[in-house]
């Protein structure tokens, strides 16, 4: 029996609230251990954490979720042994049902059942994650800037010199010509690129109410038609999830990149792509300069089955220009993570060999907005 979820709370004294109430409100996650390692209860925060319902936990042990050398188990026997609480910081949880790194764990015994452990864990990676992602936009503040410069003090003298070379290439010799052809398609080829940078400017968008099943079928039957032919794309999406808030169009780019981002990645024999949507309880990010904090419950995710990135790699994940392709200009992601910070939304990636998952958190439409016929219909 779950006693955070499943028990009847009983009524208070003194005013106080049931403590197992709390702990079920308790956004960190909270599970008990018995004296075998077995699951007896965690609380939501927890399910979420191991992505396991109390259902599946409790007919499993700790032992099948996290390595057996793991520094968690020296914690849980070291809280029985000496009957007080212990902690630790800095934990990797890395097994083939969970991966979690920088997680803070706290351990303490329950008298009430004789060798059973409160176990209190705190992911220290996802803080990580959201700290990069909010950085990441003072950075492409750097890029606006960098765009509309580049558009400004480029594009203009980068026409006058494909001219000036179109007019020699006509009385030119053959050996001049073929230079002067290849300054053209060199001027042609920064043209294209500063033209992509421009998309990094601080233009404001337009927002609505976006059904983003329908987003996630048009990038779908666009992939399944064209560079991913020859992958098997999996849909799992959760079909009670509420309409998103965001910009269709930026949607479907978003989408779009990370599927195309899957598809290179992937062995074209065996390769697959799941397209998946849930809802969570989320995070809910502080806005600088206000009082008020924004939930992002609504998840879309993206995974493969490739060979992963590289760890130099994530930590530069999302900057312009930084690839490991061949030819590529390193701006896929730097747009997919600009679009997102313009919507209000967050993304992270969750990447080990043979599984790279990308996370897109997305608000709900405003509470007072009035209500159109899709929102009625849900």
């Amino acid at each position: 029996m779950n006693i955070f979820t499943r028990r009847k709370p009983q009524p208070p004294e003194s005013g106080l609230p049931d403590s197992i109430a709390v702990i079920s409100a308790l956004p960190v996650p909270v599970v008990v251990l018995d004296a075998q390692n077995r699951f007896r209860s965690a609380n939501p925060a927890a399910e979420q954490f191991f992505q396991l319902s109390f259902g599946s936990l409790a007919h499993i042990g700790l032992e099948e979720l996290v390595p057996p050398d793991s520094r968690l188990f020296a914690l849980v026997d070291q809280v029985r042994n000496q009957d007080a609480p212990v902690s630790d910081h800095d934990l990797t949880l890395d097994s083939p049902r969970l991966h979690r790194t920088g997680v803070a764990a706290h351990g303490a015994p329950l008298p009430e059942m004789p060798g059973a452990v409160v176990l209190t864990l705190q992911d220290g990676s996802k803080a990580q994650k959201l700290d990069r992602q909010l950085n990441f936009r003072g950075a492409a503040r750097g890029a606006s800037a960098m765009a509309q410069m580049l558009a400004h003090e480029v594009k203009n003298p980068l026409s006058g010199i494909r001219g000036a070379a179109q007019l020699l290439e006509q009385n030119a010799s053959e050996d001049d010509r073929e230079l002067c052809v290849l300054i053209q398609d060199e001027a042609d080829r920064i043209r294209d690129l500063v033209e992509r940078m421009e998309m990094f400017s601080d233009r404001p968008i337009e927002q609505g109410v976006v059904n983003i099943h329908e987003v996630l079928d048009h990038v779908r039957r666009i992939a399944s038609r064209g560079f991913a032919s020859h992958l098997r794309i999996i849909e799992d999406y959760d079909p009670s999830l509420p309409s998103v808030w965001g910009n269709r169009d930026f949607l479907i780019q978003i989408m779009l990149n990370l599927v195309k981002n899957a598809a290179e990645a992937v062995d074209p024999q065996g390769g697959e792509i799941q397209l998946s949507t849930a809802y969570h309880h989320g995070v809910r990010i502080a806005i600088p300069g206000s009082r008020e904090r924004v939930h992002l419950p609504l998840q879309v995710s993206v995974r493969d089955n490739g060979p992963g990135i590289d760890e130099d790699v994530r930590a530069t994940l999302w900057e312009p220009f930084v690839t490991t392709k061949r030819g590529g200009q390193g701006l896929g992601l730097a747009m997919v993570a600009k679009l997102v910070a313009d919507q209000g939304a967050l993304i992270e990636c969750d990447s080990r060999s043979g599984r790279t998952i990308f996370r897109l958190s997305l608000p709900m439409p405003p509470a007072d907005l009035p209500a159109s016929p899709e929102t009625r219909s849900e």
